[in-house]
């Protein structure tokens, strides 16, 4: 999957913007706050349809204006994602409106490493649990709809739950009706994320190996309750009835990252290992979607270079830049790092464009 062209209008603080991506690696340089974040923002949103940094859409509006817009070309497709204020949102492709957000997931693998994803080791498990989610998301429409099934019966649940606290009247039978919604979705749910946690370890754990070196050691453990759902939920109606809402069940697992089996990261990790881990997953999850759709993802790195040293700069760049992946945008604010590397790497396809405020210009 390659982006030939990115046009923006309005899209936070670009007023237009057209840009002719090379099929390789594409760097955006410039001071920050230029706007080079919002251009790989906008590759997200057009294979998630929503933003990677700010969940309120409107919000992605530029300043004064009322609309915004993002189309990007892969080869013979067009993507769209339009949003006008009180309007709502609209997905295209090949300029068909697309009926759902869900039917639009996973027709464009994008993987997006971040600054931000060290709250993947330091945040709470809901972090991690919508890391997996959206892994698996991308390769399994099946699972998706499970995913927003259990969500929506989650949330009906636990309303009933507080009802039935403010009335002060307990019905087994209400509550066993959302019960059954919760197991036929939440076994299918279990289910994946096991066989996820299963193929995806091996990748991690070798991309982790050459991150941090190959004596450090790092695994990945999937923690669930391991008793049918529909037992859990039984043992759990007590308290479920006291605090008013369901305590059980797969919106409750964690993904434990950890150096070894007694050794959190987050508890024992040094900041050094905690970014090895954080940009392992972010590179498994690459060679999980390529390995599951036979399509390579598009790779963005923001800001990345600043927490790595110049030899495992040059390292990632000739890796990402190799036939192992496939298209590669990335933001840095030193022009001079970049073109460095590629003066060494004379044989990989690049375009540096650079940055400000709004406007781009590509380097000669």
């Amino acid at each position: 999957m390659v982006l030939d062209r990115l046009i923006l209008n309005n899209f936070k603080n670009y007023t237009e913007a057209d840009v002719e991506l090379c099929g390789n690696v594409n760097c955006f340089v410039g001071n920050n706050g230029a706007g080079k974040t919002n251009l790989l923002d906008a590759a997200y949103y057009l294979s998630f349809c929503k933003s990677y940094f700010n969940p309120v859409d409107v919000q992605n509006i530029k300043l004064g204006e009322t609309f915004f817009a993002v189309h990007g070309h892969y080869g013979e497709n067009t993507a769209s994602v339009i949003l006008r204020q009180g309007q709502g949102k609209q997905v295209r492709w090949n300029k068909k409106a697309c009926k759902t957000l869900a039917e639009h997931i996973g027709r464009i693998p994008l993987v997006m490493v971040s600054p931000n994803d060290q709250q993947l080791i330091t945040g709470g498990s809901d972090l991690r649990r919508k890391f997996v989610d959206g892994v698996i998301s991308q390769t399994d429409h099946a699972y998706l709809e499970h995913i927003i099934a259990y969500g929506k019966a989650l949330e009906q649940r636990n309303r009933l739950l507080k009802q039935m606290w403010e009335d002060r009247l307990w019905d087994e039978g209400m509550v066993s009706v959302w019960d059954a919604q919760l197991v036929s979705h939440g076994e299918f749910i279990y289910s994946a994320r096991s066989r996820f946690v299963e193929d995806f370890l091996p990748l991690f754990e070798e991309y982790y190996r050459w991150i941090a070196g190959a004596q450090e050691p790092g695994t990945l453990v999937y923690h669930r309750d391991e008793r049918p759902l529909q037992l859990q939920l039984e043992a759990s109606r007590q308290a479920d009835k006291y605090s008013q809402y369901t305590t059980a069940g797969p919106h409750k697992d964690d993904l434990l990252l950890q150096l070894t089996t007694d050794f959190p990261l987050k508890k024992f990790g040094s900041q050094g290992q905690q970014k090895s881990f954080a940009l392992a997953l972010k590179l498994a999850q690459f060679q999980y979607l390529l390995n599951h759709t036979g399509e390579k993802p598009i790779l963005l790195l923001d800001d990345i270079f600043d927490k790595l040293d110049m030899l495992r700069v040059k390292q990632l760049i000739a890796l990402v830049g190799s036939e192992r992946f496939g298209q590669v945008l990335l933001t840095d604010t030193q022009p001079g790092r970049v073109q460095a590397i590629f003066d060494e790497l004379p044989t990989l396809e690049h375009k540096i464009f650079q940055v400000d405020r709004g406007s781009l210009t590509l380097n000669a």
